[in-house]
Order: structure tokens, then sequence, then C-alpha cells
């Protein structure tokens, strides 16, 4: 099979493009940069270069390939709902190329769509509009291409895709903690996050192009629920500082523009995934990876 990844330089795209050719598929993988362009042509994959923006150009990718897989986002928060926006126009046309074809189009959401329900969050449950979660822009656009004949699912990311060269959430707490040094948790920290090894995350994308399931929201989590107290004193151990609860002004002046990310509560199942494709998460857990694959170097 042939496999168009979008975002093949980052950090969860580089390693599905692993994923992928590892297990004998061929990746075109679309990058935007000199730095990502090395990255990829060591890998062995086909080099598509030019920006995920370029509606027309990500079709043309699309449509030479027999599955896609997107997941490229820009991450810059400070304009959060433009850039989920456009990964709407992303998706719809990707959809557009591949309306029709019955080939998968995998895309890329999150499971703090899912946040502070009570209980264990499901691949059943329903994300909240855009309106009110600009993020979920990515999963509206997945199944709006679906009701035009697009072979759509949603991936949907823990918090946490963990591993070396992460630099995602935990990274960010990370350097906020430095810099105040202070280990920093919202309350008594029992909000929990769900997370997941990158390369288990790889291996999700990669059996739901191969089986195609019938089930179309999955959920890539290998620990259901990780205390955000844990987070915090695991932090604060490696970097021997203390590790401290705080509540209101003193919270906010922490935690800053992150605030809603520190105190997301959405431990989330994925039994229905790993019946639907027999995926069993393998890798190390959160824990243990922020103790030992660099974070705290």
């Amino acid at each position: 099979m042939r496999v168009f990844v979008t975002g093949a330089s980052g950090f969860v795209g580089s390693a599905v493009v692993k994923e992928l050719l590892d297990n004998g598929h061929e990746v075109l993988g679309l990058v935007r940069s000199d730095k990502g362009e090395e990255q990829l042509a060591a890998t062995g994959a086909e080099i598509y270069r030019g920006d995920v923006n370029d509606l027309p150009f990500i079709q043309k990718g699309a449509a030479a390939c027999d599955a896609v897989i997107h997941t490229a986002f820009n991450h810059d928060f400070s304009r959060f709902k433009d850039n989920c926006e456009d990964d709407r126009k992303v998706i719809e046309a990707l959809g557009d190329a591949l309306a029709g074809t019955g080939k998968p189009l995998v895309v890329t959401s999150g499971i703090g769509l899912l946040n502070n329900l009570g209980r264990l969050g499901t691949e059943d449950d329903t994300v909240p509009g855009s309106d009110a979660i600009p993020r979920a822009a990515s999963e509206e656009a997945a199944f709006a291409t679906a009701a035009k004949g697009v072979n759509a699912y949603a991936v949907r990311l823990p918090p946490s895709v963990h591993g070396a060269g992460d630099h995602g959430f935990v990274p960010m707490i990370i350097d906020m903690d430095r810099e105040k040094n202070e280990s920093a948790y919202l309350g008594e920290g029992n909000n929990k996050w769900p997370a997941v090894q990158r390369f288990d995350a790889a291996a999700l994308y990669r059996l739901i192009v191969e089986k195609q399931p019938e089930l179309k929201i999955l959920h890539a989590v290998a620990e259901e629920g990780v205390a955000f107290k844990e987070i915090a004193t695991a932090i604060g151990e490696g970097l021997n500082i203390p590790v401290v609860s705080k509540t209101g002004d003193a919270a906010a002046a922490h935690f800053t523009w992150f605030a809603h990310f520190a105190a997301m509560d959405c431990a989330a199942s994925s039994a229905k995934t790993k019946a639907a494709l027999g995926w069993e998460p393998k890798g190390t857990g959160l824990i243990d990876d922020i103790k030992n694959a660099g974070y705290l170097a």
C-alpha cells in the first residue's frame, strides 16, 4: 500500500512513517522544510515538499496514493482557532480528493475534547461542537467528508503522546516548572491525563489503513489516566524542585495560557479500538519516559 502522510517529519508523523515502512508499505511524505526533507530522505520514504495549506497540492498527493494519514497540525496556540479552521479546510480538501474511491482517510483528533465527563471517555462519545471547542473542527470535517462517500476515520490522541524527542505538553510543563522553580499541580492533582507512547500510536494508524475497521473513531490510549500530581511529582523529583499544589491566582500565574490544559480531566478507554484492530500497546508508560527518555536533561 502507498500511503500519503502529512506532517511526515513531525513527532507523531515520523513515527507513522517508520511504522509503515517497517511493515512493507510505501510512503509519500509531506514536508515543508529543508530539515524535514533531510529527515525524511534518511528513512527511504518518497519526499513531497510543500505546504499542507496548499490545497490543490495536497489533493494531488492524496490522489496518487492508496490511503491518507493526516498528522500535520500547526500548534501555535496564539492563533489556535485559526489553525483549527485551517485544519478543517485541509481535511475537506483531502476528502474531496478521495470521495467515492473507498480509500481510507485517517485524521487526527484529541481525547482532550472529552473533558470532565466524570467517567472514562469512549469511542462512542461525541465531542462538543467547534463553536465551543475549536479543536473539534478536525473531527467535524472528517465526518462531513464521510457524508460525501469518504472512508474516513478519526484517531483521538491523548494529551501526552510521549517518548524521546517529545515537544508537546509535558515538555511545555517542564519549561514552566524550570522557570518558576516549582513543579505545580492544580488542587489535589487528581485530574487524569491518558497517554500513549508515540510508536504505539503509530502502530494504530497503520492498523487502521490495513484493516479499515467498521469502527470510525479510535482511541490511541495505552494508559487510561495518569494523575496530574504523578506527572508533577516525577518532574519535581527529576529537577530537584518543590512539588506544590496551586489554586486560583497562583495557579494562573504558574501555568498562564496552559492552565486549561493543566486542569484537563479526560481519562479514556481504548477497549473498542483494541477489540476492532487487535491493537496492543507495548511501549513504556508516561512516568517512566519522563524519568528516562531525556525529558529532564
